[in-house]
């Protein structure tokens, strides 16, 4: 195998917009490879060059100068951190320069399938990172230091994690060939798609793992081995591609759950301080969780460091801190982000078994010393009163050393029902805007899908809210007026508004597809407004043919025979133009 860093042109590998069916095929043995992967990196650390791109696999794979360089400082522990022997953690960057939105010909497929909160990235990449730090007395530093990086678009933190600790022990010893079979392997898996139990082969194990789609129930099973299938060796199953072990993370903010639930919801500025990267970039991606099924629509990292391209964009204090979560470890940005509302700083993890030392909430004014102690720093009060009967029974948990899993579960579902609690009545409202259907007929343009007005929602609550499907009490209200405000409002707006919009060009394009006097309609219609209706027509096929609309084949096929009747009632002349040969 080539160790180039990726200098070539980059492969089509299946993509949208290839050169040539030629250029297409010899793409194809990497389609299913990018299904789940951009490529693999080795990160090395140089004695001149300090941390390096020692491999990039496939080696035509084009990453720019910028992303080569972010990976590198992503790939390593800050030299604060310490991280001896193996961790593993994960980061997030902005795609580059012409590789913004580089679709894959399937990614239409597996998004419209997908929750909302696990669709592919379309402009950042998911670094998944297994670090290696041994003392080597061979090695002129004394240290063997090298992480192996997956590059991916896909937020499966626990697949990945778990494909690279079978990996990376397994690459440190053989090096290079080792990594080209795994890759090979990976190539021959089936592409993701939402709903379905896949087994993927890598080194002699099977992985078993379910994708999430957005019609499975929010408890949904483990996946489970079809009875059909004899696997040698039997797979490992893993329960979820994506979640963390909520509880876990979050158990030294426990009491702060809610606190930091309103603080995600409204999409505030939060810096995560924690002693290394694995448990930074853990409680980062535990944080943005605790939102689903609603997308987290601002910018977050779950390790960033001084050395990111966006460090300058992220600390100014010419301009109020950006709407992202920033997970950091080097002390030096408590003094940098001290102008930050929010400031979470968490110590090393506790003995198992121990009860919790709870972080306090402390004001941001207390931020003075780099040796700053665990808290929540905030001046932020919370809307929502404290669920104090969940805190008791978690905390009781411990004390009875009752299973994680059961833990993590109690606490995933406090924050999912909160969450369906606050967007149900905003759902509600949202369809109450949609005309009746009655009111869409053929040879009209449908009605529009009504404003949103915040008022009449807020008033719609006293009959209609939360406090229907959730017993804690508080200032509902102020958290929707803020929400309002907050990029999650208006990323949860848009795309309702667009689903809707799609459901209303479908019904529309229904309505003109059974209707039957398509003759009568065209007898006191210049010949402008029934080349105008075909144009439209083929316009709408277009959308529902490209999967953008809802609309079953036999109504397309009705659609096509209008389109044919149209025509043929037109002069000669139009019809050539309309139907060139």
């Amino acid at each position: 195998m080539d160790p180039l860093s990726g200098a070539g042109p980059r492969r089509a590998r299946g993509r949208l917009g290839a050169a040539s069916p030629g250029a297409r095929a010899a793409a194809a043995p990497w389609a299913r490879f990018s299904a789940w992967l951009e490529c693999v990196c080795v990160v090395t650390f140089d004695l001149e060059l300090g941390q390096a791109l020692e491999l990039v696999y496939p080696s035509d794979f084009r990453l720019t100068d910028k992303e080569k360089s972010s990976i590198c400082y992503l790939s390593f522990p800050d030299s604060h951190s310490g991280c001896l022997g193996d961790t593993q953690f994960s980061f997030r960057i902005r795609q580059c320069g012409r590789q913004k939105s580089p679709w894959h010909a399937e990614d239409w497929h597996y998004n419209s399938g997908a929750p909302v909160s696990l669709q592919r990235e379309p402009a950042h990449y998911f670094g998944y990172v297994y670090f290696r730090q041994v003392k080597d007395s061979s090695v002129k530093r004394g240290y063997f230091q090298k992480s192996l990086v997956l590059v991916s678009r896909l937020p499966f933190v626990r697949l990945f994690q778990a494909l690279l600790s079978l990996i990376a022990p397994e690459y440190f010893d053989k090096l290079a060939p080792c990594l080209e079979a795994v890759c090979s392997e990976i190539d021959q898996w089936p592409a993701p798609m939402p709903g379905q139990t896949l087994n993927l082969p890598v080194m002699g194990v099977v992985l078993q793992v379910h994708v999430p789609s957005r019609v499975d129930r929010p408890e949904h099973s483990p996946p489970k081995q079809c009875s059909h299938e004899n696997l040698l060796p039997a797979p490992v199953v893993l329960t979820s591609v994506h979640e963390l072990d909520l509880f876990r993370c979050f158990q030294p903010v426990l009491t702060h759950v809610q606190t930091l639930w309103e603080l995600m919801l409204l999409g505030e500025p939060l810096v995560v301080l924690a002693p290394s990267p694995a448990m930074s970039s853990e409680m980062v991606l535990a944080l943005i969780s605790c939102l689903q099924p609603l997308k987290f629509c601002c910018d977050y990292r779950p390790y960033f460091t001084i050395h990111d391209s966006e460090f300058k964009e992220f600390t100014t204090r010419t301009q109020a801190p950006p709407n992202v979560v920033l997970g950091v470890t080097n002390p030096f940005f408590i003094k940098t982000l001290q102008h930050w509302p929010h400031i979470l700083r968490v110590g090393e993890p506790k003995m198992s078994g121990d009860l919790p030392k709870q972080v306090k909430l402390k004001k941001p004014s207390r931020l003075k010393t780099l040796d700053t102690k665990p808290g929540l720093y905030t001046t932020y009060s919370a809307h929502l009163h404290r669920d104090k009967a969940l805190l008791k029974r978690l905390l009781k948990g411990l004390q009875k050393k009752r299973p994680w899993d059961t833990q993590t579960a109690l606490l995933r579902r406090h924050l999912l029902e909160l969450t369906q609690s606050f967007i149900i009545p905003l759902e509600h409202y949202m369809a109450s805007l949609m005309p009746l259907q009655k009111s869409i007929t053929p040879w009209k343009t449908p009605p529009q899908i009504r404003p949103f007005r915040q008022d009449d929602f807020l008033r719609s609550l006293e009959h209609a809210g939360p406090q229907l499907t959730c017993i804690l009490k508080g200032d509902w209200l102020g958290l929707y007026r803020r929400f309002f405000k907050s990029p999650h409002f208006d990323g949860w707006y848009r795309q309702r508004h667009k689903e809707m919009a799609q459901k209303l060009e479908a019904l529309h394009l229904e309505a003109i597809c059974e209707a039957q006097n398509i003759e009568t309609w065209m007898k006191d219609k210049s010949e402008v407004e029934v080349v105008d209706l075909v144009l439209k027509l083929r316009e709408k096929l277009v959308q529902a043919q490209g999967h953008q609309l809802p609309v079953k084949e036999a109504a397309l096929q009705r659609a096509q025979l209008h389109i044919e009747t149209v025509i043929g009632s037109l002069p000669k002349d139009l019809q050539a133009v309309l139907c060139p040969p």
